[in-house]
């Protein structure tokens, strides 16, 4: 694969899995896949601790089998250069988060709280640890089967990771909303919102880069919660 490929900020010494069949997953592989997207999803909204972690395990350990178990393909130690990336993108984000929600406010768009203040407590940053980890993979999964796809029909790596992250922005978007206003919301806030978290895959192919980015933000947020602020 020539450079021309790659996007210009991406680090080359990983490439994302099982698009060009690297390693090659047969049709039912992809059943099986789904089969534990959607039934991790709903292990995702549980509070307790050792749901959530079935719910890593559900998730986890489907796409290490494909992988023939190398796991290095999706999870590597990171940096101290990864993890002030990260950390960056988790500013960012934040940042984001308020001038968007300011700009949609002045619209009248505005979330009526998808965390409910009184379940805020330390178990559930906690129980959070395992369930991020979950809602990283909710997006690595549909995002590499969309990719798989485009390629598959384009031959052009480029457009199939613009597509399939754009893709997974909605879908996002629709799991945190229940109407149409909400919907919108979610769609400016997790929904592109979640783009610096894909920054921070796409460049390292490391899903923990992307993890600490989304947990620094929850906790942050609940945080803030449990301060009153």
């Amino acid at each position: 694969m020539s450079n021309i490929d790659w996007f210009k900020f991406e680090d080359k010494d990983f490439d994302f899995p099982f698009y060009k069949k690297n390693p090659y997953i047969p049709k039912w592989g992809w059943i099986v896949l789904f089969i534990a997207f959607f039934f991790g999803f709903f292990l995702t909204l549980t509070e307790r601790v050792h749901v959530a972690i079935l719910c890593c395990i559900v998730f986890i350990v489907p796409v290490l089998y494909f992988l023939k178990w190398d796991y290095k393909a999706i999870f590597r130690i990171p940096s101290r250069r990864d993890i002030a990336l990260a950390i960056a993108l988790f500013v960012g984000y934040i940042i984001y988060a308020l001038i968007m929600s300011t700009i949609l406010g002045q619209f009248g768009i505005v979330s009526s709280g998808t965390v409910e203040i009184s379940s805020v407590n330390i178990m559930r940053i906690f129980t959070s640890v395992f369930t991020l980890m979950g809602e990283e993979f909710i997006k690595f999964i549909p995002f590499i089967f969309f990719l798989r796809v485009i390629y598959k029909f384009t031959n052009n790596r480029k457009l199939g990771v613009v597509m399939s992250v754009a893709l997974v922005m909605l879908m996002f978007a629709a799991m945190h909303s229940y109407s149409t206003v909400m919907f919108i919301f979610a769609l400016f806030i997790q929904g592109f919102g979640s783009i610096f978290e894909f920054i921070g895959y796409i460049k390292t192919k490391n899903i923990l880069v992307s993890y600490i980015t989304h947990l620094c933000t929850d906790v942050f947020i609940y945080s803030l919660v449990l301060l009153g602020l």
